[in-house]
């Protein structure tokens, strides 16, 4: 392999007498696969229709007409204590009278309200959890 990346590096006029292009290359390859897994994990379709679920790092905003409906820890999006992703749903445009359960990380849409409240493990958002309400049960009415 050193001989390899030797020639290579010769061919195209790098300079490696200090042993340093290697790793800055490996460096930069991990860099932009790790981008491309953030864009991945935190970019819900343009194209989803209402009641359609995604996932994404808890360090993103819910993206507006959507809502957070789980939360867990995933070694995806670092390690922690906290739970650190989280599944959205999207509900804009779902019918009028429709219902979602959704947890209290994120604020009703414009068009819903709130019904009902109550304690669910899916929506433990925080390493100390209490059993405090944390899920709203919202409703579509305009």
């Amino acid at each position: 392999m050193e001989k390899r990346y030797e020639l290579w590096s010769s061919r195209i006029g790098i300079d490696d007498s200090g042993g340093t292009t290697m790793v800055r290359l490996r460096s930069a390859s991990l860099a932009l696969l790790t981008a491309a897994a953030c864009v991945a994990l935190t970019a819900p379709s343009a194209s989803a229709a209402p009641g359609d679920t995604a996932t994404m790092c808890s360090s993103s905003l819910t993206p507006s007409g959507w809502v957070d409906v789980q939360w867990w820890n995933s070694w995806a999006c670092g390690i922690t204590f906290n739970p650190n992703m989280k599944k959205i749903q999207q509900v804009s445009g779902m019918p009028i009278g429709s219902t979602v359960n959704a947890c209290s990380s994120t604020l009703p849409p414009a068009g819903w309200v709130q019904v009902n409240r109550f304690y669910s493990g899916a929506c433990q958002y925080s390493a100390v959890p209490s059993h405090d309400p944390n899920t709203w049960t919202i409703k579509r009415v305009s």
